[in-house]
């Protein structure tokens, strides 16, 4: 009899890899413990909620994002599939209206033969067949004591946060004006809410920001947030113009009633098909509800505005994976463990999305007695795991996806496009789907 393929968290690595393991023709079992018992963070039970932006990041052509999600969708990613019928507008971005987003993919997952959902939350490893603990940011305190007992390690964390959403029909149109940056949009449609600022607004917003107050951290000591998604109120802490020059940068957005760009501006991101919500971009944040609405209503054009979800920022755990884990995402120690997702030491919807069709498919080819194959460095993917299993534990991070994990191109071809960026790029992504085509007899 073939061996249960046990996944553990529902979220984007889990649903992913439920997918790619049924795909496989192997039985899975998909624990989630929504509704029963809920984070911090999600609202609903549905299967790949995302709790944060709903963005899935760049779409332009030769750019790191973009390769890994070109790599997944020739991999077969359901989860990318999904995204493509709750696309809404985002610009350069692949966005996506996150309800009908998780209703695709739990509907998905419900329909497919193979995959059996149980409504349970597991506190303990299952003692039998395969395991993918891809239990998220926000695994429950039971789970991670027991994972932290299995690695014979301490567990990590650091703090993630949330950006506020607004109720479309609350924002003044008269100042907020719709532009991309530089007028760059996959479709050439302005497909972001801007509100300007001039000086002396900024000013007044800087100051009001430092002198709210903040929630309480639940976990004592030093605050050690990831450096790619810092709290509004703390990047302004860094610097009078910090902002100016990071989630409030005017470059590119011309405001339609001077005909210049403004000295700071505030972008909001649709976050619905009907365009009935929009998220402050960037603006993830700790302070208290009372304050959030006060301070983010002197933002020209959302004076009025009705907050539909305040920011908010959550424990985010995962393991120290170059000290426990090789490249197949296995448990060194216990090879029938795999991990993927945000617990593995990724961040971001896409790589959790990435390491999760791997887990699946490397789960599968284990119950198969396959020997598992190493994905190519030269690809995205696989240079994403290769970072998991291969950074320094001692200064591990969680990491997005980026050309710098990629290996550099040889010696001649650096030379050959040593001023041309766009060119090297490009011929680092052609480079990567030669090697995927190779390594998975995917057609490019």
């Amino acid at each position: 009899m073939a061996q249960t393929i046990h996944i553990l968290g529902g979220g984007l690595a889990g649903a992913e890899a439920a997918f790619q393991a049924a795909a496989a023709g192997q039985r899975a079992v998909l624990y989630e413990m929504r509704p029963q018992a809920m984070t911090p963070a999600h609202k609903t039970d549905r299967l790949a909620e995302l709790v944060c932006s709903n963005s899935l990041k760049s779409e332009t052509r030769n750019t790191a994002p973009w390769l890994l999600k070109e790599e997944l969708r020739r991999m077969g990613s359901q989860l990318l599939a999904a995204a493509e019928k709750a696309r809404v507008p985002g610009g350069q971005a692949l966005t996506v209206d996150r309800d009908v987003f998780a209703q695709e993919v739990s509907a998905a997952l419900g329909a497919m033969e193979g995959i059996e959902i149980r409504r349970e939350e597991v506190k303990t490893i299952p003692a039998d067949g395969i395991v993918v603990v891809a239990t998220g940011p926000l695994t429950s305190d039971a789970l991670a004591a027991e994972i932290a007992r299995l690695t014979g390690a301490e567990g990590l964390y650091f703090y993630d946060s949330i950006s506020p959403i607004v109720d479309a029909e609350t924002i003044d149109y008269s100042i907020a004006f719709r532009a991309s940056r530089y007028g760059k949009s996959i479709d050439a449609t302005d497909d972001y809410l801007n509100c300007p600022l001039n000086k002396e607004q900024y000013d007044a917003f800087v100051d009001a920001l430092l002198e709210a107050q903040k929630h309480t951290p639940h976990i004592p000591g030093d605050v050690p947030y990831f450096e790619a998604c810092l709290p509004v109120e703390e990047i302004a802490r860094r610097g009078r113009d910090t902002l100016r020059f990071g989630p409030m940068k005017p470059v590119g957005l011309t405001d339609p009633r001077t005909g210049r760009w403004p000295y700071a501006a505030v972008q909001l991101r649709q976050e619905t098909l009907r365009a009935s919500s929009y998220n402050l971009v960037g603006f993830q944040n700790y302070l208290k509800y009372p304050d959030q609405k006060r301070v983010f209503r002197m933002i020209p054009g959302l004076e009025n505005a009705e907050f539909l979800r305040y920011g908010q920022i959550h424990r985010n755990t995962y393991i120290n994976a170059p000290s426990l884990l090789d490249p197949t995402l296995q448990l060194r120690s216990t090879p029938r463990i795999l991990f993927a997702g945000q617990i593995s030491g990724v961040e971001g919807y896409v790589e959790s999305i990435a390491t999760g069709l791997i887990a699946g498919r490397n789960a599968a080819a284990i119950v198969r007695g396959e020997t598992l194959r190493v994905l190519p460095r030269e690809t995205a993917l696989g240079s994403l795991c290769h970072y998991i299993a291969h950074a320094d534990p001692k200064h591990y991070q969680p990491a997005n996806i980026t050309f710098d994990l990629l290996p550099k191109l040889d010696e001649e071809s650096l030379a050959r496009f040593k001023r041309d960026k766009k060119a090297r790029h490009a011929e680092v992504c052609r480079r990567a789907l030669e090697r995927l085509e190779e390594f998975s007899g995917v057609a490019v």
